[in-house]
């Protein structure tokens, strides 16, 4: 094994097991107008989280918690009745607090998660927004349109004279 690269032993493999680079493969050349093109491209567009796949999503954990109650109450041997009684219960209290379930942090979540993992990353990005102060109406770049900012800077002060009016009247 060389560097990382190659086997670590050669036995069955019917070569000698030096590693040799190949020379019949052409490299790319990327010219550097299209490497300075690469600064150009828009931002990846962000997607929203699926609510009803999250709603979904917080049911089926509330049928989970009836369904273990349930189990642990057969165990027990409690008849039929009390049974479909408790679950009920139950399962009319943890509707009530469905939204108890929807979960910030990304840690507990599988990969396959991705609405899940959307919504706890949406969060965490409006809690550092509010930390930082930034905006709803703010857009990335728009710090270097001069046009812009002295439109918002008009705007501005078109509000902060008129929020002074008011406080006169």
């Amino acid at each position: 094994m060389y560097n990382g690269i190659g086997l670590t032993t050669p036995r069955g493999s019917g070569t000698n097991g030096y590693v040799v680079r190949n020379l019949s493969t052409l490299r790319s050349y990327e010219p550097a107008q299209d490497r300075a093109a690469a600064w150009d491209v828009a931002p990846p567009k962000y997607r929203e989280p699926d609510q009803g796949i999250l709603e979904h999503e917080r049911k089926r954990q509330v049928e989970v918690k009836c369904l273990e109650l349930q189990l642990e109450l057969e165990d027990k041997g409690i008849d039929e009745d009390e049974i479909e009684k408790q679950v009920d219960e139950l399962r009319t209290k943890l509707n009530a607090n469905l939204n108890a379930y929807a979960a910030p942090s990304t840690k507990r979540f599988k990969p396959s998660d991705t609405h899940a993992i959307a919504e706890a990353k949406k969060s965490e990005l409006d809690k550092m927004a509010r930390a930082l102060g930034t905006r709803r109406d703010y857009t990335e770049g728009q710090a270097f349109d001069r046009e812009k900012q002295e439109q918002d800077k008009i705007k501005r002060q078109i509000e902060r004279e008129e929020r002074e009016r008011r406080k006169e009247e």
